[in-house]
């Protein structure tokens, strides 16, 4: 059964300055996440690094700091992209995921013949593989931390191979999607595409924006422990020693473009897994923190449902980010952050307003 949604209620805009080095930041912003001093970290699809913004008085961020991801964690190499798309912040630690995909070139230039040649061209980016934690002290990433008290931090990645990582090899003999990865199926051609990170009690929840299943969208579940220092392992968390869970959701038809806890509760941004202008929803799925997984979860208006459609623009303003924020009360407003921003939200090529939903 499909549930109908309340219209979207626009609290307020929040202005972002970036201050400088911007234009590539706030036209391509892909996941955000606030730690517990107020900082927002925000990530770029187009970048390997990220991006920290300080409070600077109601609904603005500024005094934009960038931290090259390669100074705490190990990358392939510092030329790929590392297409963030997943961000969260839980324990100490700032969590961010590469969207683990393939890509189809697009084209670029007037000659015919080279326009074919791209569009039949698949490649791999191949920091996109990477899954990490970086702790965050005092506003700054770190390496490492050792407390008084507590346990100490440290910046790891999930253990990577010489193409990849861990976790994609175990997808690749997956069921329901080997066939998508033996393919090479790109990301934009609902291929796999991991584009949310949510963390909770030391699990962590991957949505995918593909594929797509007859409709049905995908959230894995991981928990992972560290192997080493600097690297992650998959623990086994399911039957017959599986290291990771499954949860078929009915979403629409739309893929999963972004994840955040509310409380229990996992709110859900749901937009379409190809290159397609259409809405987007925000799906509200009630108690995910008890689930169990390997379960297929029809809508409910109990369980999952939508809460309302982010406003259409053709063209731009593409859903990517989603954060908690507090507007009139603790929590009540949605922050969404969008790749290729309408040029309203943009002033200087350095400044972006960002939308706060009632949730």
């Amino acid at each position: 059964m499909l549930l109908s949604q309340s219209p979207c209620f626009l609290l307020t805009r929040v202005l972002l300055d970036f201050e400088d080095e911007t234009e590539a930041i706030i036209s391509d912003i892909s996941a955000a996440a606030f730690s517990p001093d107020g900082s927002l970290w925000v990530g770029s699809d187009e970048m390997i690094g990220v991006e920290r913004l300080s409070p600077l008085g109601r609904h603005s961020y500024g005094e934009h700091q960038r931290f090259l991801l390669q100074d705490y964690i190990n990358l392939f190499n510092t030329d790929d992209e590392m297409d963030i798309e997943g961000m969260d912040f839980a324990d100490g630690y700032l969590w961010l995921t590469g969207s683990h995909s393939t890509k189809r070139k697009k084209p670029k230039k007037d000659d015919l013949t080279k326009n074919l040649e791209r569009l039949a061209t698949i490649t791999t980016d191949l920091n996109r593989f990477i899954l990490a934690r970086i702790p965050v002290i005092n506003g700054k990433l770190i390496k490492s931390f050792v407390p008084e008290e507590g346990n100490a931090l440290s910046a790891a990645c999930l253990q990577t191979t010489a193409e990849r990582n861990i976790l994609f090899e175990a997808l690749a003999e997956d069921p329901h999607l080997k066939p998508f990865i033996a393919a090479a199926i790109p990301s934009k051609d609902n291929g796999l595409d991991i584009e949310g990170l949510a963390v909770k009690d030391g699990r962590l929840l991957l949505g995918l924006r593909g594929p797509v299943l007859r409709g049905w969208a995908i959230i894995l579940e991981l928990e992972l422990i560290e192997k080493e220092a600097g690297i992650l392992d998959l623990k086994e968390i399911g039957d017959g020693g599986a290291k990771y869970k499954k949860y078929f959701l009915n979403l629409n038809g739309l893929g999963v473009r972004e994840l955040c806890w509310q409380g229990d509760d996992l709110l859900i941004l749901a937009g379409p897994t190809m290159t397609v202008e259409g809405e987007m929803q925000i799906f509200r799925w009630c108690d995910a923190a008890s689930s169990k997984g390997n379960m297929i979860q029809e809508q409910d208006k109990d369980e999952l449902f939508p809460l309302f459609d982010l406003p259409l623009t053709i063209g731009s303003d593409h859903a990517e980010g989603l954060a908690l924020y507090s507007c009139w009360e603790p929590g009540d407003g949605l922050m969404v952050l969008y790749d290729s921003p309408n040029q309203n939200r943009i002033k200087n090529n350095k400044q972006i307003l960002v939308d706060v939903f009632r949730i």
